[in-house]
């Protein structure tokens, strides 16, 4: 026995029969209600050999359920892998590495299926519980944005970033649930450290993952956000041949210093914060009038909107700031909403910002593996782990506090808390702590998705 400094405790060498993520419980169950694990088993079958114990479908969810519960590497898979009662047998490191290099071998035919396996529970756990306000048909917002991840070591593809760090660029779409929730992550495509911000091919295959992804029905009202990285012809012309809308941060100086200069002063209007109250010091204004040139070219029907603001003490000026106003601009198509409203909803585009960094706390923080298209599985991983928390709150906890929290507060809260294993009666039973804040909503949790 070993004496703490802490009181009298002492640390017993005795093992008890003890989960340490007993929480995962409700992970593993929104899996099984969504149906993934037979969608992914059925899409990587022709990847498990004749003799293989390990269905390749369990070894890349056992994967992502690691990363849900807070691992970043391959290797934190013996977190799962020490828990059997929870997640069942758990595949070595070694059978986990051959996997990947597997399918890494045919990585588009591999990724293709693995998001086809996510498509299908997509849709099933929308038509349990739609995760977006309104009725099925209504609005759904799709956010493109690009990150850097860094890379620590001399990993394929990884090249010089345009921040003078060393890594990779992935381009990354989340789907936002708006006041209702957090959002998915629907597509991620991994880049080299130098690729550009602006790239209107990245951004069309992007889009068109993240649509795939979406239940067929939701697809026709989609509205596209991107900042001024997606403001390029080829890809605004790609939304507007879909039937899309667009909401994306437009670039034109100095045509858009001219025609500030031309908008009277009658036509600012007052923008609106996120309550819908008018925002002290901000104002927004239509352009679109004022750039006949600038706009040759563009898809027909773009708007554009400019809105001015007095920089916070501190700020540091711009050259593109007029008369003392800090002016940013977004692009749009949709026609029938206050311009103020639209400026609004652009600006709340900045909550993509928030997805990157829950997705970073969920595997992307890190990509483990040397070759670039074994990193773009792992990706992939990531972004099923990120799915399976976030089908997790809508399943179950629908109207609790819980289904707003990042994976950080689930993961302190819910997901890591120990528990007992017990058998009676022919059956096993995993018993809370006494006293732990939460166990109360693990249960309602729990029975939640055994109604869902």
């Amino acid at each position: 026995m070993n004496r703490s400094s802490v009181g009298a405790l002492v640390v017993d060498a005795t093992r008890e029969p003890l989960v340490s993520s007993a929480g995962g419980v409700l992970i593993r169950q929104a899996l099984c209600c969504s149906g993934l694990d037979k969608t992914m088993s059925a899409a990587l079958a022709p990847w498990r050999s004749p003799r293989a114990v390990h269905d390749p479908a369990k070894v890349v969810l056992d994967l992502a359920i690691a990363v849900a519960l807070g691992g970043d590497c391959a290797a934190d898979l013996a977190v799962v892998r020490a828990q059997p009662q929870l997640f069942g047998a758990v595949a070595s490191d070694a059978t986990v590495s051959r996997l990947i290099a597997t399918l890494a071998a045919d990585a588009e035919t591999a990724l293709a299926a693995i998001r086809a396996a996510r498509t299908a529970a997509r849709t099933h756990v929308w038509k349990r519980r739609r995760p977006l306000a309104g009725l099925a048909g209504s609005q759904v917002i799709v956010d493109l944005d690009a990150t850097l991840v860094t890379a620590h070591s001399d990993k394929q593809g990884a090249t010089p970033t345009f921040k003078y760090g060393y890594g990779f660029h992935p381009m990354l779409a989340f789907v936002d649930h708006g006041i209702q929730g957090s959002g998915e992550a629907l597509a991620g495509l991994l880049r080299p450290g130098s690729a550009g911000s602006n790239s209107a091919a990245d951004h069309i295959s992007v889009l068109d993952a993240a649509l795939a992804q979406l239940p067929e029905h939701e697809r026709a009202q989609v509205v596209v956000r991107a900042d001024t990285g997606g403001g390029v012809k080829d890809f605004l012309h790609h939304i507007t041949d879909l039937g899309l809308q667009y909401s994306v941060g437009f670039y034109g100086m100095p045509p858009i210093v001219e025609a500030l200069s031309k908008v009277p002063r009658q036509a600012w209007r007052a923008a609106l914060d996120g309550d819908g109250l008018p925002r002290e010091g901000a104002q927004v204004a239509e352009l679109t009038r004022y750039l006949p040139d600038t706009l040759r070219g563009w898809p027909a029907g773009m708007r554009v909107i400019a809105r001015r603001e007095r920089p916070h003490p501190g700020a540091q000026l711009r050259l593109t700031d007029d008369n003392g106003w800090r002016i940013t601009c977004f692009a749009t198509n949709t026609v029938g909403w206050s311009i103020a409203d639209l400026e609004v909803r652009h600006r709340q585009r900045a909550r993509a910002e928030d997805r990157i960094r829950n997705l970073k706390d969920t595997g992307l923080t890190n990509l483990p593996f040397h070759g670039f298209d074994q990193n773009q599985i792992w990706l992939e991983i990531t972004l099923l782990a990120a799915d399976l928390l976030v089908w997790t709150q809508v399943l179950a906890f629908h109207g609790q506090p819980a289904r707003l929290w990042e994976p950080k507060r689930l993961r302190l809260r819910l997901l890591a808390v120990a528990g007992r294993l017990i058998r009676s009666g022919r059956r096993h039973y995993l018993r809370l702590p006494r006293g732990w804040p939460w166990s109360d909503l693990i249960e309602t949790g729990w029975t939640a998705l055994q109604t869902t």
